[in-house]
């Protein structure tokens, strides 16, 4: 499953040149296959395992020794943190592929550089080896850098650049974690270095370096600032706008639909399980950053003029629920906090391909530019309508779900706080609702009066995800028992600290 998409993207480059069309079903059928096995994933994975820090709990398990000399293994398992983002990535990367049927220039580097990707997004999911999850974090950076660099906007060389920097920059911080874990920690069995993550986990393993305080307060916040440059928080989101308004759709689909994951992933992960006591320390920190995302990111979505910078600034305001739900260290707040990473990727993925839709007709953005189309476009006035509602939450929706969650499981802890991110939401639907009523309603712009209505093959790729966020929305304990025990486990295991 997490190496199909890289052979698909092989067998693309065996292509012969002139056979766009044959790369394109390649990489459509490279991808459908992690479809199809994340769904037998979902029916054969046993919800009542935890695993989080026991080896013997995880499934789906490939552990072998890879670089013997420095003990690097290829370890690989799933749990409840991982299945519901490996679903996600799975089925948002085919419709991505299908979604990027219009590309025409050099298609075969595009396909091979999004399927490999793809593996890099799969990979950093399921590794349990730090030097493993390591090396697929990497493995994504230069895909998505060229993808925004070569098939983006007019500024895209600038947009690729920035963003290159700055996940750079919080890769070498977990560089230097990495390093200070290796070289601090052992194998209980057999006395030497390790890169195993589920012995991180174990405090027994720290040498007497690793247990000092003020040590582990500094790499905790080397890695959460690596991890808070992909949510992206608050002030470290500025790479986002410019990366999400020149990318192609399908980048910016696959961008805020699963990249930003990675950095909660991260903080669920390997952060909260092998700093329990920093992570602790700094919960109420975090909770008021997630709260400054929540507030500052609907503030600035309501003062953009360009529809697709204002879908990605309402993305900063959402990561930052999840931030607030997991600060809380209560089950129902991380329970919480991963719904609205598997609810955010799915409705976030629909708002920007719309967005893609309208771009691709009217060859701008620009909120003011528009008017009327509802009369012209009503399918896709539809669509784009279902979608802004599910992004503020509307009740049977996911979105509802995830956010309501969230605030009940931090009420208990951070009352005001949950109280002042509870406002945001009236933010949030206020620059929905302002974008829905100046671009759909009203008297139409007679520019667009021949608006082409949204196509089959667009329809495509936004009917799973609008059943997706209704079923959710209305019957959610399929994802919920999902990931429930797992979340039980990693509060019980922070708060053992206490």
């Amino acid at each position: 499953m997490t190496f199909l998409p890289l052979l698909g993207a092989a067998v693309i480059l065996c292509v012969p040149k002139g056979k766009d069309e044959t790369i394109k079903w390649i990489a459509a059928l490279a991808s459908f296959l992690p479809v199809l096995l994340s769904v037998r994933l979902w029916f054969t994975y046993d919800r009542a395992l935890a695993g989080v820090n026991v080896a013997s709990q995880f499934q789906f398990v490939e552990h072998y020794s890879w670089i013997p000399s420095i003990n690097v293994e290829y370890f690989v398992g799933a749990d409840g943190i991982s299945m519901p983002m490996l679903l996600l990535t799975a089925l948002l990367s085919f419709l991505a592929v299908i979604g990027s049927w219009g590309i025409d220039k050099k298609i075969r580097g595009y396909m091979a550089l999004f399927l490999l990707l793809e593996t890099g997004m799969m990979g950093t999911f399921i590794a349990l080896d730090f030097f493993l999850f390591y090396v697929f974090w990497e493995v994504m950076l230069l895909p998505m850098y060229f993808l925004i660099g070569v098939w983006g906007g007019p500024r895209k060389e600038y947009a690729a650049i920035k963003f290159f920097l700055y996940t750079l920059a919080g890769s070498i911080l977990m560089l230097i974690v990495l390093l200070a874990l290796y070289f601090n920690t052992t194998n209980p069995e057999t006395g030497a270095h390790t890169f195993n993550l589920l012995h991180y986990m174990s405090q027994n393993t720290h040498n007497g370096w690793l247990k000092a305080f003020d040590v582990r307060i500094l790499l905790f916040l080397g890695l959460f600032i690596g991890f808070a440059i992909k949510v992206p928080l608050f002030p470290f989101h500025t790479w986002l706008p410019d990366a999400h308004v020149e990318a192609p759709t399908a980048i910016s689909v696959i961008l805020a639909g699963v990249l930003l994951k990675m950095g909660t992933y991260g903080l669920m992960r390997i952060s909260f399980p092998i700093f329990p006591d920093v992570t602790v320390y700094f919960a109420l920190p975090m909770a008021i950053l997630g709260v400054i995302n929540i507030i500052y990111g609907a503030l600035c979505a309501m003062a953009q003029s360009d529809l697709k910078k204002l879908v990605a600034y309402s993305s900063v305001s959402h990561m930052g629920f999840c931030l607030l739900g997991m600060a809380a260290l209560t089950p129902l707040g991380m329970v919480g906090a991963s719904m609205q990473m598997f609810s955010h990727g799915m409705i976030t993925a629909m708002l920007f391909f719309l967005v893609g839709v309208v771009y691709d007709r009217a060859h701008h953005r620009q909120i003011d530019g528009f008017g009327g189309l509802g009369v012209v476009v009503p399918v896709y006035t539809a669509f784009i309508g279902f979608a802004f509602f599910a992004s503020l939450g509307l009740p049977g929706l996911s979105g509802f779900i995830a956010e309501q969650m969230v605030f009940l499981g931090s009420f208990q802890v951070f009352r005001t706080l949950v109280i002042i991110g509870a406002v945001g939401i009236i933010y949030v639907a206020a620059f929905h609702l302002w974008a829905l009523q100046r671009v759909f309603l009203g008297p139409l712009n007679p520019k667009y009066a021949t608006l082409e209505e949204i196509n089959a093959r667009e329809i495509f790729c936004l009917a799973p995800l609008t059943l997706l966020v209704m079923a959710v929305g209305v019957w959610p304990m399929p994802v919920l028992d999902l990931m429930n025990a797992s979340m039980v486990r990693l509060v019980d295991l922070v708060k053992a600290v206490i």
